[in-house]
């Protein structure tokens, strides 16, 4: 599955952020498009279970051809909300909440399939043959082309081998969250081929005040000038030089960030840059 450089995430697009009406949803639509960003993030829970909805309506009233683009979303997660009025957070990975799930979505996003179906998050209670024959029966059935993870670290993603292929990992990845690039996670997905997809990939640079984030914002006034982009820009292309071909989901509505964002793609940084760069984030020495 060949996905866009830069993910669109859409969690932000409806009453959980900027609460974009079906007209500015339809132009975001087609001004991603537009600029080369076909492929759409979504899970069944964003918006209290409302935002897929919105998106459907949106996708309609732009005539974008379905077959232009390509739409992920994820089940799993149990969300209490004014359409799911239960009183504790959890997940289902049932058979039936399965299929009743991903029905939804196709219904809510007006397709007849998904190009890629995601667990949300790892459960305590995972039934890895029940979920694998359900998947493989949604396989079949056309309704999803390809199945993946969301914040699953390497042996919750061995629980499937030879069981199913995970086509796809999205994690919480950035220069400011390095977990997945030391703890064994993204050398796991290169071995075995698992595209990773970033979530907060600007991780907390923007939103907080520290010495971390100092340290890094220096070394960024350098290299921006060298490079000639913005901060985003080098932060994205940051994590895109990684070898197991990251790509992050970038979750603004606003289209001039859209086009900054994909634009990051083609920035390479130099080898020593892209260290200097972690140096400051770690706040030491490479060991």
């Amino acid at each position: 599955m060949n996905y866009s450089k830069i993910i669109s995430g859409t969690m932000n697009w409806g009453i959980w952020g900027n609460n974009l009406s079906t007209k500015q949803v339809s132009e975001l639509i087609e001004n991603s498009v537009e600029f080369g960003v076909d492929t759409f993030d979504h899970a069944d829970i964003y918006g209290g279970y409302t935002t897929e909805e919105l998106f459907g309506r949106g996708l309609i009233e732009s005539k974008i051809d379905r077959e232009k683009i390509k739409l992920i979303s994820k089940f799993g997660i149990m969300y209490p909300s004014d359409k799911l009025p239960i009183k504790v957070k959890h997940y289902d990975y049932s058979k039936d909440h399965i299929i009743k799930s991903v029905e939804n979505s196709l219904i809510n996003l007006k397709t007849d399939y998904l190009d890629c179906v995601l667990m949300h998050r790892p459960s305590p209670l995972m039934d890895i043959n029940e979920i694998s024959d359900t998947v493989n029966q949604l396989l079949e059935s056309k309704k999803i082309n390809s199945f993946g993870v969301s914040n699953f670290n390497p042996q919750q993603m061995q629980m499937f081998n030879n069981k199913i292929k995970i086509v796809c990992n999205q994690i919480q990845c950035s220069l400011t969250h390095l977990d997945p690039i030391y703890d064994g996670t993204l050398d796991y997905m290169q071995s075995k081929g698992i595209k990773p997809m970033a979530w907060k990939p600007l991780g907390e640079f923007y939103l907080k005040k520290n010495d971390q984030n100092n340290r890094i914002r220096e070394k960024l006034l350098k290299f921006k000038k060298k490079y000639n982009c913005s901060e985003s820009q080098i932060l994205l292309s940051w994590l895109i030089k990684h070898p197991s071909n990251i790509i992050p989901v970038v979750g603004t509505t606003k289209i001039d960030r859209l086009k900054e964002s994909i634009d990051s793609s083609s920035i390479n940084l130099e080898l020593i840059d892209w260290f200097e760069i972690l140096e400051a984030s770690v706040g030491k020495r490479a060991p």
